[in-house]
């Protein structure tokens, strides 16, 4: 009998992806055959995000897509949008079954077969609304364990140590849609870390919404869990994802600074570069603290690669506010930027605030904060020129070059060569080009 066919889509984080294939890996156990969303499937699945309004519409224009090629196909949709606004994703012409923080992870429980049900036909559904499975977020405690080891993507591997958040940032929803912090014990994740080794990935990125906050409820602490995954063999690398700067301590830094393991990066969002922004998006420190925090990286580690999100347009941010904070980031020592522009999201305090940005606004401080960011990784990569450093090639070829990263993520053309994929090799970086160093494999 021909097998079912199964295709994904996931939006945001890594944490979604990490999610999305711990998802796909159950369908593979239950002889689904998995194919690229651009292909025709008996069942999608959509994985979303909310951070932002755009997130949001990204999903619509998702299931519309999928039902142009595959009208029949039994649409699923979860995830943080789900979560958090499970009727209108319901209402969403062609969605046949909605879940939520929990269920996702019990999607078999749910589906009933992938029938679509009587009232949708040829995937229009102009009566039909969506099955709804989604349990209030307070009453989801469990974790939900993810990693994304998966035949066939034998580099990097994202693996999931924490959920959920107990900050209350002013114009955040991730704490209402993910629940309050959880992580599960360091024994559980090393053991999660040997069966990648195992499956042949030379990195594991740990990812989460909250990855510092690692157990907070469960009388651990990032520190322990680091030094207890440096001690797995097999696993050449491990990366933090993103850290909240009131959470990468002094400990945690000079931990990864003399681990051999650990890689020479951070991503620490920064969100704004003036204080009173700051204060009114409750974040837990200010630029003082900040900057003091990069710079007491690079003093231990200068090579260190650095990124940092900022938000333009927050409620009240006026052209001289931007500005005083867009000379704070410059005067960081710090490698790229992720820019996104404040979206508005119902329920959030920050909706209240008024002094709304203009959106052509927010458009042109984005656009000079991202040639902010270009400039900066193109000195740090610029940086690295004669020097030999250690690269794990990706199995990801195109026109005849391969690609890779180094320890403090600088992203690495090479020429390509089948034997040095998922291997580290020692790379002398020749040159330049955009946000990519040029290399040559030293043999």
């Amino acid at each position: 009998m021909e097998k079912k066919r199964v295709a994904f889509e996931s939006l945001g984080c890594k944490l979604n992806y990490a999610e999305t294939v711990q998802i796909e890996k159950e369908f593979i156990r239950r002889g689904f055959e998995v194919v690229d969303p651009s292909m025709s499937a008996d069942v999608f699945v959509v994985n979303t995000c909310t951070v932002t309004q755009s997130a949001d519409s990204d999903c619509r224009q998702i299931v519309r897509r999928v039902l142009r090629g595959s009208p029949e196909a039994f649409v699923v949709v979860t995830g943080c949008y789900a979560q958090g606004k499970p009727d209108e994703v319901a209402g969403i012409e062609g969605v046949d079954l909605v879940l939520g923080a929990r269920e996702k992870f019990h999607l078999f429980d749910y589906a009933d077969g992938f029938s679509k049900p009587a009232g949708s036909k040829d995937g229009t559904q102009a009566n039909y609304h969506g099955h709804v499975f989604v349990s209030p977020i307070d009453d989801v405690s469990e974790f939900g364990y993810a990693d994304s080891a998966v035949e066939g993507a034998r580099t990097r591997a994202f693996l999931k140590v924490q959920d959920g958040c107990d900050y209350n940032c002013s114009y955040c929803t991730i704490p209402k849609v993910r629940g309050i912090s959880r992580s599960p014990s360091i024994e559980f994740l090393v053991e999660q870390a040997r069966k990648i080794a195992g499956a042949g990935f030379k990195e594991v990125v740990l990812s989460g919404v909250n990855v510092g906050d690692f157990g907070s409820r469960q009388n651990g602490s990032l520190l322990e869990l680091l030094k207890s995954l440096e001690q797995v063999q097999g696993i050449d690398r491990f990366r933090i994802s993103s850290i909240e700067p009131n959470l990468l301590t002094e400990q945690v830094v000079r931990f990864v600074a003399s681990s051999s393991k650990f890689c020479k990066h951070f991503h620490v969002p920064l969100q704004n570069g003036a204080d009173e922004i700051l204060r009114r998006m409750r974040r837990r420190y200010n630029t003082g603290q900040y900057r003091d925090l990069i710079r007491f990286v690079k003093e231990l580690m200068p090579d260190a690669g650095i990124g940092a999100d900022v938000i333009v347009g927050f409620p009240g941010e006026t052209n001289e506010i931007f500005e005083r904070g867009m000379s704070f980031i410059e005067s960081l020592p710090i490698s790229y930027l992720h820019v996104f522009s404040y979206s508005e999201r119902p329920g959030t305090a920050s909706a209240d605030f008024g002094g709304n940005v203009d959106p052509r606004v927010k458009g042109k401080r984005s656009e000079i904060l991202r040639m902010i960011s270009t400039r900066k990784r193109y000195e740090f990569n610029r940086r690295c020129v004669g020097k030999v450093m250690k690269v794990l090639a990706e199995d990801d070829v195109k026109d005849g070059k391969m690609y890779g990263f180094t320890s403090n993520y600088v992203r690495v053309e090479m020429d390509a060569n089948p034997l040095h994929v998922n291997e580290i090799s020692d790379v002398l970086i020749t040159g330049v080009s955009d946000n990519t160093a040029i290399g040559r494999v030293i043999l």
